[in-house]
């Protein structure tokens, strides 16, 4: 049952912020991004606007955050085994484009974070770097375990980036399949040049 409607001078209450996320995340499916209002996801969450206004100043910040939530921030596992955690890592992404709003609604965003620079920092600091940090953490340790040479740091931002533009690029263009194939040659590819020469 959604959390009842509270005065705007009340503290923040987590469940609140969970109800709006879900209602965001509904909306989306159901009307688009385009149609999408603060005005709906607070009465379909049963919450006033001011609460929501309060924890983020616009429906394209709210969006963010509840496509961050959708599609985590950290989701490349470290259990030892580079590729495996990496296929699991660019997976998560592959799915969340596929299966979710994510994918339909990527387009209007991305559109959006190119006309609001404070916007764009706030999706890259929430979704894009958070993602990426997890990744860069996996391989410097597989790199101490010796399974890949090290990179340098203009290497390692671009090995960051040959990871999961193809889906990205997939995502927004729909030209080809967004599938596990992707998945595994994209983190492969990266691989190869990675490895640990043969002494």
């Amino acid at each position: 049952m959604p959390p009842a409607p509270r005065a705007a001078g009340r503290q923040k209450d987590p469940q609140i912020d969970a109800a709006v996320r879900a209602a965001t995340l509904d909306l989306l499916a159901e009307v688009g991004y385009a149609e999408l209002t603060i005005g709906q996801v607070a009465k379909n969450a049963d919450v006033y606007r001011p609460a929501i206004y309060r924890r983020w100043p616009s429906k394209q910040h709210l969006v963010t955050d509840a496509v961050a939530d959708l599609i985590g921030t950290e989701p490349t596992s470290d259990t030892g085994d580079l590729r495996a955690d990496l296929l699991a890592g660019i997976g998560t992404l592959v799915t969340a484009f596929e299966s979710t709003v994510l994918g339909s609604v990527l387009p209007a965003l991305i559109a959006d974070l190119a006309r609001d620079p404070e916007l764009r920092e706030s999706f890259l600091d929430r979704v894009f770097q958070a993602r990426r940090h997890s990744t860069e953490t996996v391989l410097r340790r597989a790199a101490a375990r010796g399974e890949i040479r090290e990179p340098d740091g203009a290497e390692l931002a671009f090995v960051l980036d040959a990871l999961a533009a193809p889906s990205y690029y997939r995502a927004l263009f729909r030209h080809a399949p967004l599938d596990r194939d992707l998945v595994t040659r994209s983190v492969d590819l990266v691989l190869l040049g990675l490895r640990t020469r043969a002494a």
